[in-house]
């Protein structure tokens, strides 16, 4: 079932580059641009066909895809042709960029080539690719929370906890001997008697409605007496449970324990989980959650990347669960999660939630305002709109179209830097990878 879960991901993924390259494509051919590749995948070409005047391919590499439209580069202020010299060996790449791109403009391709589009079309195809990966997010979001739902905590019991926390056993487990540890004592539950399938409907005659409504009123009981009101079965009844007063991390934001503690009522029991479907008007709010977290994520992504290099693959530490992960992380985590031994439904949800997060990362990752990402060509085109917006008001003539070639040598320096994240992580993930157990 794990082989299924990573090939399945894997082909999720697959959709998802190639659903970007369309969100390029479509727009391109609709304002007339000449597309000659479409290809998901890098490397040499697995499969490939023509149609029209655009080749259509999958390679062998599965880390990104593109689509090659003509005159991406325009020609240098006054030059009509391409030059045949360059000192500097960044001035030599610019040149042969430049080059090669006026080159595949043929006869008649003069006003079908990118650079003469106007700003508003150049950003639409620019965006048209992370949209697509924003759009696809949020189906998928709107799947999980309205078509299957959000495991939730209910009020039936789905265990009872044997013993009151303790430092030699936090999740109040018993010794081997089936004895609790010293310094801690069977729970309230345990010892009122509770058991696997009871239903919790009140606690001192206050009716309680949901998990959150239960646990207000055990921590306001916390130390005293209290009646707790339980279905069994056709049964209705009601038992006297000493609640307990327990130490307890503080946990933040993130669900993670800080080093503080704080006294509340413990009661003892693990409740069961079922899924609850949402309203679809909650999907915006939810993916406005995910974002904010993608986006401080994306931020610190150059320190994670640090440390993943020198605290895990150098230093041996374990890894961190909020870490970088490559395509190949992902995948084995989709295999992780086909493979749990959980309802079906659950999985799933949790295999199309992780491939949401995923499209949602990437959309943000491609808005960066650095070639050779979209965000890069996005920014380049509304700096010309303004420089040109600018020349009018000020009576100046147009100055042309901006010569994003000069600006390659940035552009190859940060593929490379990409290219060695990627290799980083992908090594991590082969070597020490995340796992969800």
């Amino acid at each position: 079932m794990e082989i299924v879960g990573i090939i399945a991901f894997a082909l999720i993924i697959g959709l998802s580059i190639a659903l970007h390259e369309i969100g390029h494509l479509v727009p391109a051919k609709k304002f007339g641009v000449r597309v000659t590749e479409y290809m998901v995948g890098f490397g040499p070409t697995v499969w490939s066909t023509t149609r029209g005047e655009t080749t259509y391919g999958i390679k062998g590499i599965p880390l990104g895809g593109y689509i090659r439209m003509i005159g991406m580069l325009p020609p240098a202020a006054g030059q009509t042709a391409p030059r045949t010299m360059a000192t500097g060996r960044f001035a030599a790449l610019v040149d042969t960029a430049r080059r090669q791109s006026l080159d595949e403009i043929g006869p008649g391709d003069e006003n079908r080539v990118f650079y003469r589009l106007s700003v508003s079309k150049r950003v639409i195809i620019m965006l048209g690719g992370p949209v697509m990966n924003l759009v696809l997010a949020f189906v998928l979001f709107a799947i999980v929370l309205v078509g299957i739902g959000l495991p939730q905590p209910t009020l039936q019991v789905a265990g009872v906890v044997p013993c009151t926390p303790s430092v030699e056993q936090p999740l109040g487990t018993t010794l081997p001997s089936g004895q609790c540890p010293s310094g801690s004592v069977a729970t309230p539950a345990s010892a009122a008697g509770l058991t696997e399938g009871d239903v919790i409907t009140a606690i001192n005659d206050v009716p309680v409605a949901d998990w959150d409504e239960a646990t207000a009123q055990i921590r306001l009981n916390a130390g005293r007496t209290a009646n707790v009101t339980i279905e069994r079965g056709e049964d209705t009844l009601a038992i006297a449970v000493n609640i307990a007063l327990v130490e307890r991390p503080i946990y933040d934001e993130q669900g993670r324990p800080t080093d503080q503690t704080e006294r509340v009522g413990f009661l003892g029991v693990r409740p069961a989980f079922a899924n609850e479907s949402l309203e679809f008007a909650a999907v915006p709010g939810y993916m406005w959650d995910i974002t904010q977290r993608s986006a401080m994520a994306l931020v610190s992504l150059p320190v994670r990347v640090y440390e993943l290099l020198t605290q895990t693959l150098i230093g041996g530490q374990e890894r961190d669960i909020n870490g970088p992960v490559s395509v190949v992380g992902a995948s084995r985590l989709g295999g992780e999660i086909a493979a749990m031994e959980e309802p079906a439904g659950a999985r799933i949800a949790s295999f199309l939630a992780l491939a949401a997060a995923l499209n949602l990362f990437l959309f943000l990752f491609n808005l960066l305002p650095i070639l050779p990402l979209d965000g890069g060509h996005v920014a380049g085109a509304l700096f010309e709109g303004g420089r040109r917006t600018w020349a009018r008001v000020r009576g100046r003539p147009d100055p042309g179209p901006v010569d994003v070639a000069r600006l390659l040598p940035v552009a190859y320096v940060v593929a490379a830097v990409l290219v060695a994240v990627g290799v980083i992580v992908i090594w991590a993930d082969l070597v020490r990878p995340l796992t969800l157990t």
